[in-house]
């Protein structure tokens, strides 16, 4: 097969605030491999560094050095630890060697809103959009600050929605704690999905025991990013939620296996990837994630159009 790249990078309308920082440009790179016959099949790789992928630049210097006609044993040989470019060479193989089409059917999907107090009026706006679930990102500021916050967004919801509380694992076991009280109080009011990875993944142990002292659902998200991090999260008998981001999470064929073969409540989710790599995820979404849950692409919305 003949192999080509290029690099793409493509703007936010506005930075995305996360406990990581603000994120302001999204860098990828479109893989294409064709064979003799001249038919292509392309895929995309979407690094996500500080959730354990490799980097833009890793990834580059990687393709870089790949020859210009690949084999299926060198497209199959590529080290985990470059798991963005596992998924995005392996989407390319597969769409090369095999009938892939879009994602047809429409799922329910979860928009997220802005950090902060700009959630407040981002939510009628998303609501218009069709969004009924809706994802806002907290440990950003002062957990006192937020939870005021907190109070006015669920009075502002319309009482059909589902929220997600999202902490990139930037709370402590306090400020856990705090949060979680604080969304049992307001179950009667809003339905709280689930707080997603409220602690590191090097505290797994922790949050283990924060999903058994509450009755708000827990979701892993930083501490299953990668294929062999979401096996060993199953080896210890996680029983709650997972967010899977298929990106970065290593090659679509061996994900696809590990979630038909393990029965867990998975919901997939962006990385703010391109078209063609968000084709590639729903197609893995449409089969693999819980359909009673929204999957976490409603992203499109923060990303300038393509550069």
């Amino acid at each position: 097969m003949q192999f080509s790249y290029q690099t793409y990078q493509r703007s936010f309308q506005q930075p995305l605030q996360t406990r990581y920082g603000q994120w302001s440009i999204r860098r990828g790179l479109i893989v294409t491999l064709e064979d003799d016959s001249g038919k292509i099949g392309q895929g995309e790789i979407a690094p996500l560094s500080w959730f354990g992928s490799e980097t833009w630049e890793q990834a580059q210097d990687y393709c870089q050095q790949l020859p210009p006609q690949l084999s299926e044993t060198q497209i199959l040989s590529i080290p985990d630890h470059y798991p963005a470019c596992q998924f995005g060479l392996g989407s390319a193989w597969e769409a090369l060697t095999q009938n892939s089409v879009s994602a047809s059917v429409q799922p329910n999907i979860c928009g997220l809103l802005p950090t902060g107090r700009q959630a407040l009026s981002a939510v009628s706006r998303l609501w218009e959009q069709g969004y009924r679930t809706l994802k806002w990102k907290i440990g950003v500021d002062a957990p006192e600050q937020e939870q005021a916050i907190f109070q006015q967004l669920i009075g502002s919801l319309p009482q059909p929605a589902l929220l997600r509380l999202d902490a990139n694992g930037g709370l402590t076991d306090e400020s856990a704690c705090s949060w979680l009280h604080l969304c049992d109080q307001v179950a009667g009011q809003i339905t709280i999905e689930y707080l997603e990875q409220p602690l590191p993944p090097d505290q797994f142990s922790a949050m283990l025991s924060l999903s058994q002292q509450f009755q708000t659902p827990l979701a892993l998200d930083e501490s299953v990013a990668t294929l062999s991090q979401l096996q060993q999260c199953v080896q210890q008998e996680w029983n709650g939620i997972f967010v899977i981001k298929p990106a970065i999470c290593g090659y679509p064929h061996r994900l696809h296996q590990f979630c038909q073969t393990h029965a867990i409540d998975a919901v997939f989710s962006s990385v703010f990837e391109s078209e063609l790599g968000r084709q590639a995820c729903l197609r893995l979404a449409a089969e693999l994630s819980n359909p009673q849950r929204a999957i976490g692409f409603g992203v499109r919305h923060w990303l300038a159009p393509d550069e």
